[in-house]
């Protein structure tokens, strides 16, 4: 009875977790792209190997003080031509207009976060993402994001075959 139990209770698991892969795949091909500004961006963590802490300027623009990020929320972004999102107002729920679009955000020690607050690159390539000045991130209807990359300043995407 015990190994049925096991079995069932493995099978379950397999099939969750395939499913939350399924999804982020989905978002990864079906999601808008949305690209936030970085604001001061951090330098290399020295304890974490290759990575870069990451703000964002929407972050700030939401949260100017920053105690009033207490609750995971959505914010309502306005895009521009290029995709550069802005920070409008917090999701009450109200219609979007065609250049809108939510982004959900969560509050991590006291400061909103956008998917994630750092980003891993292969080792040796600090330079190449030292002229980051946007983060990519593909957003699902529902506000859920995944930050797909790093952009420069003429938004040209970051991190590509390392030259030899």
């Amino acid at each position: 009875m015990r190994k049925w139990i096991v079995v069932l209770a493995a099978a379950a698991l397999l099939v969750a977790v395939n499913l939350v892969i399924a999804a982020r795949e989905r978002l990864l091909e079906e999601g808008r792209i949305v690209l936030l500004e970085l604001t001061p961006v951090d330098p290399r963590s020295l304890m974490q190997g290759d990575y870069m802490a990451l703000r964002f300027k929407t972050a700030r623009d939401a949260f100017p003080s920053g105690a009033d990020a207490r609750d995971d929320g959505r914010l309502v972004l306005a895009l521009d031509s290029r995709g550069v999102g802005t920070y409008v107002r917090h999701d009450d729920g109200a219609p979007l207009s065609a250049d809108e679009v939510t982004m959900r955000y969560r509050v991590r020690h006291g400061a909103p976060k956008f998917a994630t607050n750092g980003y891993f690159f292969e080792e040796g390539r600090a330079q190449d993402f030292a002229k980051a000045r946007y983060g990519e991130f593909r957003v699902a209807a529902d506000g859920e994001a995944i930050l797909t990359g790093l952009r420069d300043e003429a938004l040209k995407s970051l991190g590509g075959p390392q030259k030899k």
